[in-house]
């Protein structure tokens, strides 16, 4: 019984992960326009849920939350935003689960945050060469790894604080 238990528990908190990522993409999406920043620069609102469930959940989760981001947004946006989504994702979980196993808690969520959105770049601009069959896309490389690391930096902040808070309410 025990174990159902715990089955349910995590199939639930995977369903409220996956609904906050989507809730917080929608709502980045909707107030992004107004800084006027250049294309593919955002805030990454919904990674910072990623990166919650990496740490508390695991890899294989965070990378369960990465898929269904991918397949929300090949259903909302199509099948070039779906790819670019889950490569993004998929990558950025990659590295900073890599990042925690090699410097386990003398890595902190700012490391992490940064390091998520440039591999979550570096996994979009390799989708966008291979769709096209060039790597002419990694020539915007840095903009984006300087937007990366001041969204990063953001989103890390965020996290910081968001954290405790949900630590309470376990």
């Amino acid at each position: 019984m025990n174990r159902e238990k715990n089955k349910t528990r995590k199939m639930t908190t995977m369903a409220l992960l996956f609904a906050l990522a989507m809730v917080l993409s929608f709502v980045e999406s909707s107030i992004m326009p107004f800084f006027a920043l250049p294309p593919g620069v955002k805030l990454g609102l919904a990674n910072i849920v990623v990166m919650y469930c990496m740490v508390y959940l695991g890899f294989s989760s965070a990378v369960q939350l990465s898929v269904l981001k991918g397949f929300f947004a090949f259903l909302t946006r199509g099948a070039t935003a779906g790819l670019l989504s889950l490569l993004g994702s998929v990558f950025s979980v990659c590295v900073m689960f890599a990042l925690k196993k090699t410097l386990k808690d003398k890595v902190n969520y700012y490391t992490l945050s940064v390091f998520g959105a440039l591999f979550h770049n570096v996994g979009q601009l390799t989708g966008v060469s291979l769709i096209f069959g060039t790597a002419f896309a990694m020539y915007y490389l840095p903009i984006l790894a300087v937007s990366a690391v001041v969204m990063g930096l953001v989103t890390g902040a965020i996290l910081n604080v968001v954290i405790p808070a949900l630590n309470r309410l376990r």
